[in-house]
């Protein structure tokens, strides 16, 4: 495939998937490369509502098929929190060192056993006629008492992976493409889009 659209102005998403999509597609387009996409509300109540909501507005607006993915960090002893509120779990426009000040002090009194976490996402696929598919990936970890690692973004500097014993903003990004919810949703992506 030539080009692929892909709507997310986050830019390490961006990173990870142009990386994950190297030999299938030439060229990944973003909404940098067509302003006229719209922004979207993310306010589905599930992953896959507001991936589909996002990818469906965008290939609505430029005619083409295009991606998007929501993902997050669910965490077992927060009731699954902060889910599709990853992003601003401190509040509309939080830094990603206030949501993860947020989860440490929400955690503080989580025994180390019960810090049980995944993260998950969702990636669609729509096209111009409005139908959409979608693919899932999850990866399970243990969040941490502390940051540790500089790669990554997000939650990745408190989120252990307990095979690797690293975080994944220790881990090497190809090891993360890898075992990574996103990586194994794309991967879902990547054959049906050679398959089709």
């Amino acid at each position: 495939m030539r080009e692929l659209f892909v709507a997310t102005r986050n830019r390490g998403k961006l990173k990870e998937f142009e990386v994950l999509f190297t030999g299938v597609v030439d060229r990944l387009l973003s909404p940098a490369d067509i302003p006229d996409v719209p922004e979207v509300t993310e306010d589905g109540a599930t992953f896959q509502e507001n991936a589909v909501k996002k990818a469906r507005a965008a290939a609505l607006a430029i005619g083409k098929p295009v991606f998007a993915d929501d993902s997050g960090l669910v965490v077992d002893a927060l009731g699954g929190r902060p889910g599709v509120y990853s992003a601003r779990f401190a509040g509309e426009g939080a830094s990603d060192n206030d949501n993860n000040a947020l989860l440490l002090r929400e955690m503080s009194s989580v025994p180390t056993e019960e810090r049980t976490a995944a993260f998950r996402c969702v990636i669609a696929i729509c096209f111009p006629d409005g139908s959409c598919r979608t693919f899932d990936g999850e990866l399970e970890g243990v969040i941490l008492d502390s940051p540790r690692g500089t790669g990554g973004f997000g939650y990745d500097p408190l989120f252990l992976v307990p095979e690797y014993g690293q975080t994944l903003a220790e881990l090497p990004l190809d090891v993360k493409n890898r075992i990574s919810h996103r990586g194994k949703a794309l991967v879902k992506l990547k054959e049906y889009l050679l398959l089709s």
